[in-house]
């Protein structure tokens, strides 16, 4: 199956504590089917001190399943599905179903 959601894509979480927020994916986990997304699932990790950082409580992003996950249309900026289409010059794009506008650029 085609990866539908890649780094640097704007998406809008559908469910969990951050149901409604927007951020960008930092990261695809592919074998995981998971993304970081950029300030949400935030989580606290206690760090030792080491010679390059300095230790304590650090909030951090946790990976969010790619199911709880929709594309923000680039149109309206609601949620959207994503499909495949080929262009005139034959490049394979993803696209917006609710407007039909190409994500890829």
């Amino acid at each position: 199956m085609a990866v539908k959601i890649k780094k640097g894509d704007r998406v809008t979480i559908l469910a969990g504590k951050d149901k409604g927020k927007v951020g960008e994916v930092l990261r695809v986990l592919t074998k995981d089917s998971r993304a970081l997304v950029q300030g949400v699932n935030m989580i606290k990790r206690h760090t030792r001190p080491t010679q390059t950082n300095a230790g304590g409580i650090v909030e951090k992003e946790a990976p969010i399943h790619l199911s709880n996950l929709a594309h923000v249309d680039p149109k309206d900026d609601k949620a959207t599905r994503v499909g495949f289409k080929f262009l005139d010059d034959g490049r394979k794009v993803r696209f917006a179903k609710r407007s039909g506008e190409v994500i890829d650029s």
